[in-house]
């Protein structure tokens, strides 16, 4: 079901997004429905970095890794999925890679910032795009899976997501999210991403319970590369260089291929039940209680 944004109404979608009950319709353009453009406008000074990460994903070992866990995941956990709406899509590299490997699903891309979809759309055009806020979310028990990954951490209200999460989710559905882990790996990158915290896995898994979700499945995962994480931000400490938001994607081709190599070997523990204590990063799937 839909939900309206302006009377809390829920509806079908028979007649697109405008409101039965109070006919409110949200604008649309250029293949957007805009849900919280005000929201939008007023984030403007929001690092502009979709051009870049629309360049580095397909090749950057970390987005390549984290993409084939993704994959993983959803065709051990929700393999009988129809529908799957991803929160903070961002330029889409996300969904692109569940089309290609689940073209049965339909997808649902939002995004708060319109040059993310815009970026998206050129990856798939044939799928819904929201520009949205996900502290509001427009639809009651909808989808049989909902991701966000690595967007928790940019909102205050973490749990007002993941409580708009279960409202959005159908019965005997799930979410699946990624976030960044371990207080002691904060960087001046953290600051520069507007990064609100890192996360524990005590902490994200109580949120993810009071949300009303059960944990399948939780592990950590660029576990083997952490001391090279640790290592880098020490250093980059100690010589107080300034910010490059994307100086740990620049590498050789040989050094991208060998990292992604090592999260290849690490991924082989993670399909064989193994979850990592440590790492860079939290996966967690969930399905609702």
């Amino acid at each position: 079901m839909r939900c309206c944004l302006a009377c809390d109404q829920p509806f079908a979608s028979t007649n697109g997004w405008t409101c039965p009950a109070c006919g409110f319709l949200p604008t649309t353009r250029n293949g957007i429905t805009f849900f919280a453009s005000e929201v939008s406008e007023s984030a403007k000074s929001f690092p502009e970095v979709f051009e870049d990460l629309f360049q580095f994903e397909a090749s950057n070992f970390w987005f390549r890794s984290r993409n084939k866990l993704l994959l993983w995941a959803i065709g051990k956990y929700f393999p009988h999925a129809r529908n799957f709406l991803e929160i903070g899509c961002g330029t889409g590299f996300v969904l692109s890679g569940i089309r290609e490997s689940f073209p049965s699903i339909n997808l649902c891309a939002s995004e708060l910032y319109e040059k993310g979809l815009l970026l998206a759309r050129q990856r798939l055009s044939d799928i819904d795009f929201l520009q949205m806020d996900a502290r509001q979310i427009p639809y009651r028990e909808e989808f049989d899976l909902i991701g966000a990954f690595d967007v928790l951490e940019h909102i205050e209200e973490d749990e007002l997501i993941l409580r708009q999460m279960r409202k959005a989710v159908r019965t005997a559905g799930g979410i699946m999210l990624t976030v960044p882990q371990h207080k002691f790996l904060w960087s001046s990158m953290d600051d520069y991403s507007r990064h609100l915290r890192r996360y524990t896995a005590q902490d994200l898994q109580q949120k993810v319970e009071r949300a009303g979700f059960k944990i399948s499945h939780m592990t950590s995962f660029v576990s083997l590369l952490m001391p090279l994480m640790f290592f880098a931000r020490l250093t980059r400490k100690q010589v107080n260089t300034e910010v490059d938001a994307f100086s740990e994607f620049r590498m050789s081709r040989m050094l991208n291929k060998m990292l992604e190599g090592l999260m290849d070997f690490e991924r082989i523990f993670i399909k064989l039940g193994i979850s990592f204590p440590a790492g860079g990063s939290l996966l967690v799937v969930a399905r609702t209680v």
